[in-house]
């Protein structure tokens, strides 16, 4: 293997060189000229060479009109053990933009291939190797050229100039986002002043209280019982205890596909078990625009998951829940949104500078607050799985 493609999208291509620099500066002599690195082992016995070669839909915008129709057919045709991955993977190819083209003179070897990965993960996207092994940007494997699943648990990244296009400037929008990086400078926070503003609040179209609450309380009985399959409890006994409470508040077509594929799995995966226990954090978002909680707090620790429980395990129906609800004012649900959008950046900024996340912020909590906002009002109209992380 002579080649080692990265694929991403990106919003430009500046930081890449400072990336390449990083990665390859202590060990390797670096000549430049544009878009394209030489480099070379500064070790005396070791004349290793390899060329980089960047390009973005900017640069070379024949090539992604060309090649990137070419790579989704080549991924439709795998057969994928699991066809929500698949999906996933064809999801993220239709939106990458740069690519940063790796060549060798001589097959990589394993130190050469952890720089590779090094450099995948400062600048996220896929890693693409020539037999068809796709990486994500830890270099764990998303997919094998026979359709088998790797242990990535992989999720699509797509920058904000694919999905919405160039920037909206307008005065609520800039407003909102001043006010956000007050509150980032009061904690010490850094920030990307080159975010994107959030849309105006006319531009969304925000769930109803009546979706919010039947949404919460069906993503609340799907945790329990992805709770229970990771403590290893009876799944049958589980799982007919969780339908019928699905069935008691009449929320089951509140469930995602995803949620009920798991729910009526006969093996449930533990990752995922892990994964959907981790959204008491976006259910939290969910009762606090509901007004059953009364601040969302900063999120650096987790919610309190007894009291998020009792909420909906006091209450004989969804009538008796829904008529303790009080919907929050979108304006400020909006607010929160921009928040934890620039929150989230922070997170991820400091994840790639291998840095501790500023100000103690949990990630993972970080995450899902987004995708309950982010859901809540309407973001780019995407389903509740598939709530775009981009930074």
């Amino acid at each position: 293997m002579k080649y080692f493609t990265i694929y991403a999208s990106l919003n430009d291509i500046d930081d890449i060189g400072n990336n390449i620099l990083h990665v390859f500066a202590k060990d390797f002599r670096i000549k430049q000229n544009e878009n394209d690195y030489k480099i070379q082992s500064k070790k005396l016995f070791n004349k290793e060479k390899m060329i980089i070669r960047v390009s973005s839909e900017d640069s070379d915008p024949s090539y992604f009109e060309k090649n990137i129709p070419g790579m989704m057919g080549f991924y439709d045709e795998i057969p994928f053990e699991d066809e929500q991955l698949k999906e996933l993977v064809l999801t993220q190819i239709s939106v990458l933009n740069t690519m940063i083209a790796i060549e060798v003179e001589k097959d990589i070897e394993e130190e050469l291939l952890q720089l590779f990965t090094n450099l995948l993960a400062q600048i996220g996207g896929i890693g693409f190797l020539p037999n068809g092994i796709l990486l994500d940007q830890e270099g764990l494997v998303i997919v094998y050229p026979d359709g088998k699943s790797g242990p990535a648990q992989f999720r699509p990244h797509a920058c904000t100039r694919k999905i919405m296009g160039p920037e909206v400037i307008t005065e609520e929008g800039e407003r909102r986002k001043n006010n956000t990086i007050m509150y980032l400078n009061e904690h010490g926070i850094p920030f990307n002043q080159g975010l994107p503003q959030l849309l105006p609040l006319a531009h969304y179209s925000f769930k109803t209280q009546e979706q919010i609450a039947k949404r919460a309380v069906a993503l609340l009985i799907i945790i329990q019982y992805a709770c229970d399959v990771a403590q290893d409890s009876d799944i049958h006994e589980s799982r007919d205890f969780f339908t019928g409470m699905l069935n008691k508040f009449g929320v089951e077509k509140y469930l995602t596909d995803n949620e009920r594929n798991f729910l009526q799995s006969e093996n449930p995966n533990k990752q995922e078990a892990g994964n959907i226990s981790w959204q008491y954090e976006a259910y939290w978002v969910l009762i606090w625009a509901l007004g059953l909680v009364d601040t969302l707090d900063f999120p650096d620790d987790i919610c309190d998951c007894e009291y998020a429980i009792q909420v909906v395990s006091s209450c004989e129906s969804f009538e008796q829940f829904y008529g303790e609800t009080t919907m929050r004012n979108i304006e400020v649900i909006l607010d929160e949104a921009d928040k934890i959008y620039r929150l989230h950046w922070a997170c991820v900024n400091s994840r790639i500078q291998e840095q501790e996340a500023p100000a103690s912020l949990n990630e993972s909590v970080v995450m899902e607050r987004r995708r309950g906002l982010f859901w809540i009002i309407g973001h780019r109209d995407e389903e509740w799985d598939y709530i775009s992380m981009d930074t």
